[in-house]
């Protein structure tokens, strides 16, 4: 009994390590990574695609307004099936519990990384907009 208590008066001190350099690992590691390419917003112009993402891959897009008016992406599917990390704007970075929409009221850029989670088809549209050329459609595989 005395030696138990001697072990609780004095708390286990943990290693420090300090090795704030160490790169990440797993799914945000640099050979997980991969670039897609630049979503443009532009009133009656198409948004691009398609994707082919596979499930557990870490992606970055950039996604640019070019102000010719008020412009948005939706896709509550798509952002339900993917793990956002974070959306960076004018250097400002949000880590966001998940997404809905995106919206640019002027001109201006957004990057957002995330995880591709839940293999299915998806799509991302202009709200409001008709045309197949104003969606990007998405596979995750």
């Amino acid at each position: 009994m005395c030696c138990l208590s001697l072990t609780l008066a004095h708390p286990a001190l943990a290693e420090d390590d300090d090795d704030d350099a160490a790169p990440p690992a797993g799914l945000l590691a640099g050979p997980n990574k991969s670039d897609l390419p630049e979503v443009i917003l532009s009133v009656g112009e198409p948004l691009g695609g398609p994707w082919a993402l596979k499930s557990g891959r870490y992606y970055e897009v950039k996604i640019t307004a070019d102000g010719s008016g008020e412009i948005g992406l939706s896709g509550a599917d798509f952002f339900r099936a993917i793990w956002v990390d974070e959306v960076v704007i004018k250097g400002l970075e949000i880590r966001p519990m998940g997404l809905h929409s995106v919206e640019f009221d002027r001109a201006g850029t957004m990057e957002i990384g995330f995880v591709a989670v839940k293999p299915g088809r998806y799509s991302l549209a202009i709200p409001g907009s008709t045309g197949a050329e104003q969606r990007l459609e998405i596979t995750i595989d």
